[in-house]
């Protein structure tokens, strides 16, 4: 008989993929649902059959042994989530499922103990994630409110720009209100420094770019039956010049 995945990956029956454990504060899972849902909702994706995966809160496991990394936010390119998503071996990221780490992780600071300076610095370096966005509104540990790092060798560097060029996405800081608050969040830009839109951002912008057309049918057809009415005066009848 076959082995199952499940076999062939010692003791990934004892993995801790959830806990069931409510850790996050109220800033930081509204920042995280923005910047998950706006991906799903505006953004095309890396490319036409490309497909991505952005999650919130949830394990990366590098190892077997090791315990999980959880990021506030992970954006994964070219990676879709099993159909079976509710076994063991798909509920969480596993690198040796999906075959690669992310790309992006995001780690929304809101206390002094979430390693995200050290510890988890180094452990998303040693899983190779391209890109570590540390954003700190209260500096509680790092000296700047945005810090973003990209992998060069085995190590991170500073990154001194918003965008993301090989992913085709950027990060900035807008001021705004979500949700019905308002206060500076963390958003996806596209790869022209543009916001990504919410789903409800989007909708009200296709409102308003179809009220923008038929105001401007209006006033062409207002425009063509002041045209008329002067041909008229002129003793021509539209139609028969």
């Amino acid at each position: 008989m076959a082995d199952t995945a499940i076999d062939l990956v010692p003791g990934i029956q004892g993995l801790v993929t959830e806990d069931d454990t409510p850790v996050d504060n109220l800033a930081s899972e509204k920042h995280q649902r923005l910047l998950t849902e706006t991906l799903y909702s505006s953004w095309d994706g890396p490319g036409a059959g490309r497909p991505f995966l952005a999650a919130a809160n949830v394990g990366v496991f590098a190892l077997v042994r090791n315990p999980a990394v959880v990021p506030d936010v992970f954006l994964s390119l070219d990676v879709e989530v099993a159909q079976d998503w509710w076994q063991k071996e798909h509920r969480s990221y596993l690198l040796w499922e999906f075959g690669k780490p992310p790309d992006v992780v995001i780690e929304i600071v809101s206390n002094t103990v979430g390693g995200e300076a050290d510890e988890k610095y180094q452990k998303y370096a040693r899983m190779r994630v391209i890109y570590y966005v540390i954003y700190d509104p209260l500096r509680l540990v790092m000296p700047d409110v945005l810090t973003i790092y990209r992998l060069s060798g085995t190590d991170y560097e500073r990154h001194n720009s918003l965008r993301f060029p090989d992913i085709g996405l950027g990060v900035t800081l807008w001021g705004g209100t979500y949700e019905g608050k308002t206060d500076t969040w963390l958003r996806w830009t596209d790869a022209d420094g543009n916001l990504i839109l919410t789903g409800k951002e989007r909708a009200e912008q296709e409102r308003l770019d179809k009220e923008q057309i038929l105001q401007q049918l209006a006033q062409e057809r207002q425009r063509a039956d002041r045209l008329e009415a002067l041909l008229r005066q002129m003793g021509h009848e539209p139609g028969q010049l």
